[in-house]
């Protein structure tokens, strides 16, 4: 199988705090990879450093290697805001632009330097058909987007990273601020995402994690406790700290 990200003895501190510990990990192309763990593992920082948002942090010492489509992303000549191209980010706490709708979605392809209205238009539609939101906002294109519902502001931050036509889409804790019923919403739009994208996913839900990726790592305290197929890592874990994890016993 081919991977996406091929991470080697990676490790990271925030001043004198080390925060990543000779993680050792390759994270697959067309698959949805969940990090889980308690607050304060790494799993953040870990999702962070594959498009190298972690840069932007002072006092941070990154060490190791991560190869992304086997070129390594820390060398001097990398193309940093390539990267971030083609490897999208949606937070937490969705975060429209206050803008509309449409200008939302094209804002990164204008800063691309397409200008011509029907091809932004085409971009806006295909990205929102993608995030399954071009239905419910169709007519409503000029409008704010601080409008949507939170759930449809999540979506609609996924269509925004979709527009700059990325290959991995990085996703931390996404559904973290919804209600059920938007989170279900999310989680259909993840597995379908995964027909044409890499997903990695910072989850705090683990049966989220078991319900939607193909494989799970388990962080403690930096380090990589356990990766493996997910239906593994939550029927039969290797060890004692994983499964002690997802059966609630710490955490």
């Amino acid at each position: 199988m081919e991977n996406a990200f091929t991470i080697n003895q990676l490790n990271l501190k925030y001043g004198e705090k080390k925060a990543l510990d000779q993680i050792t990990m390759d994270i697959p192309k067309n698959q949805i990879t969940a990090l889980i763990g308690p607050s304060g593992c790494g799993k953040s920082t870990l999702l962070r450093t594959l498009n190298r948002m972690n840069d932007l942090i002072d006092n941070v010492r990154i060490d190791g290697d991560i190869r992304y489509e086997e070129q390594d992303i820390f060398a001097k000549e990398y193309d940093v805001i390539n990267l971030r191209t083609k490897v999208g980010m949606v937070f937490q706490k969705p975060n429209p632009f206050p803008m509309s709708i449409f200008d939302n979605i094209a804002y990164g392809p204008r800063c691309q330097g397409i200008k011509d209205r029907k091809v932004l238009q085409e971009i806006v539609e295909r990205s929102l058909i993608n995030a399954a939101l071009y239905d419910e906002v169709k007519d409503r294109l000029k409008e704010s987007a601080k409008e949507l519902s939170g759930g449809q502001q999540q979506r609609l931050c996924i269509a925004r990273a979709i527009a700059m036509e990325p290959d991995v889409i990085l996703m931390d804790e996404p559904t973290s601020a919804l209600d059920p019923i938007a989170t279900a919403k999310i989680e259909d739009l993840i597995l379908e995402l995964k027909k044409k994208y890499t997903i990695v996913i910072v989850t705090h839900n683990m049966q989220q994690a078991a319900r939607i990726s193909d494989n799970t790592a388990f962080l403690l305290m930096g380090e990589l406790i356990e990766y493996d197929k997910t239906d593994i890592i939550f029927s039969n874990p290797k060890e004692t700290k994983t499964e002690e994890y997802i059966t609630g016993r710490f955490g």
